[in-house]
């Protein structure tokens, strides 16, 4: 008996992003460490930020309810996905964290971002969310960050649409989202 193949969603991909694609792919296969593979990957993901052959039309559509994920690409092996999040004004995240390392430029407009850490309780509770860091990323803006260490909440504070390109470690084709969980806001 031969196991299911499952099949990978055909995604239409700029000539850009193909590129993109292929350097990205070049860096991960090196097996890197993933702080030397982020700071690698966000080298060249900086190249193409704001380029407007970038994206097709169709992937930079947003959504009135809620951000929007666009999956871009889902390696073969599942080593890696690369995905746009299109974000409307005011249209945020919950505070999460994620199941692989990640590297995210801004393309278009700015976001602004809320990291956190877990403090230990020091009576023996529950360990609390404790705000350490805001942000604001601009059009080129690269960041990235390995678990742990790598829980905050997204934004578009700007006025218009922003969209940021994300590069997971994880396949997204089969996960869905990078999220690996979701905390309450502090005090709730």
């Amino acid at each position: 008996m031969t196991a299911p193949t499952t099949s990978r969603p055909t995604i239409r991909v700029t000539p850009r992003m193909t590129r993109l694609i292929a350097h990205i792919t070049a860096v991960v296969a090196r097996g890197l460490p993933p702080e030397h593979t982020v700071h690698l990957i966000g080298e060249r993901l900086a190249l193409h930020l704001g380029a407007a052959d970038l994206l097709t039309p169709e992937q930079r559509e947003g959504d009135p309810a809620h951000y929007r994920q666009h999956l871009l690409h889902a390696e073969e092996d599942g080593s890696f996905s690369v995905v746009a999040l299109v974000w409307l004004p005011g249209q945020q995240t919950a505070i999460h964290d994620h199941v692989s390392w990640c590297v995210t430029g801004v393309h278009q407009g700015q976001e602004s971002e809320r990291r956190y850490r877990l403090e230990a309780d020091p009576a023996g509770g529950p360990a609390r969310l404790v705000a350490t860091e805001d942000l604001t990323n601009a059009l080129g803006d690269v960041c990235g960050f390995a678990p742990p260490g790598d829980i905050h909440r997204v934004c578009n504070s700007g006025a218009g649409t922003a969209i940021s390109l994300h590069v997971y470690g994880a396949d997204i084709a089969r996960l869905g989202s990078s999220v690996r969980r979701v905390y309450p806001l502090p005090g709730q």
